[in-house]
């Protein structure tokens, strides 16, 4: 079990950790674009967690997940009796959970795209995700670029021009950090992975993003992993 570091002190952190009573069970940093997303957000918010990792692609898998999820997947959040699983569900609970956060826009108008856009990326893009799969240490530059990617890519930029043009002279999608930033943090990765050309506004986008420290703070664990998935560390030809 690790313990997210979200104080200075770590058995100040440890301390709020536990009396928290949230654990939040995540696979690897460098290849789970789902886990990052709620880790991202939970950190973001200063929300003490206890953090549980299990390793893609080992024999005992499957085995791991099962002591928590139902479902076989991960990110799972445990909230005491509670378990709230798929990252999207997880980050609607957190935000009814955490209301003074404001997780979500306050403009009925802006929280309703911004579910929007979520609900998008959580069920959409397949082309992306097929062909651009995560990688936080890799660089696949100029790969994966199929049609369907290429699309993906296209559409992306348009909900992120619209959304920052809308959010005004602000760092992100909706003015402040919120769930749509976290759910597109992952996407901002790829990106850079596979190298990517935006326009600068997209370009400086995914640089703010990239650069908050709470995503920041997941790249530089996922670059220090030691554990290699090979089918996603070598691109075929």
């Amino acid at each position: 079990m690790h313990i997210t570091e979200l104080d200075p002190t770590l058995s100040q952190t440890l301390s709020d950790a536990e009396k928290s009573g949230l654990k939040l069970v995540i696979a690897n940093k460098n290849y789970s674009s789902w886990s990052m997303r709620p880790w991202v957000l939970m950190t973001a918010f200063n929300i003490p967690f206890q953090e549980i990792g299990v390793l893609l692609e080992r024999d005992d898998t499957a085995v791991q997940i099962a002591q928590y999820s139902a479902s076989g997947r991960v990110p799972i959040l445990l909230a005491g009796e509670t378990g709230v699983w798929d990252s999207l569900a997880i980050c609607e609970y957190l935000a009814e959970q955490f209301p003074d956060q404001r997780m979500w826009p306050e403009d009925v108008a802006a929280r309703a795209t911004a579910r929007s856009i979520c609900a998008e990326m959580h069920s959409g893009f397949r082309g992306l995700r097929t062909a651009m799969w995560m990688n936080i240490r890799a660089r696949f530059p100029g790969k994966g670029r199929t049609a369907e990617a290429q699309a993906d890519i296209g559409r992306i930029s348009e909900i992120w021009e619209d959304c920052l043009a809308a959010a005004g002279p602000h760092d992100f999608l909706f003015g402040d950090f919120t769930i749509a930033d976290a759910y597109f943090a992952p996407v901002a990765t790829r990106f850079r992975t596979y190298e990517v050309t935006l326009g600068p506004l997209l370009d400086a986008y995914v640089d703010r993003l990239l650069a908050y420290p709470p995503v920041a703070q997941w790249i530089d664990a996922a670059l220090l992993e030691s554990a290699r998935i090979e089918k996603y560390d070598v691109y075929p030809d």
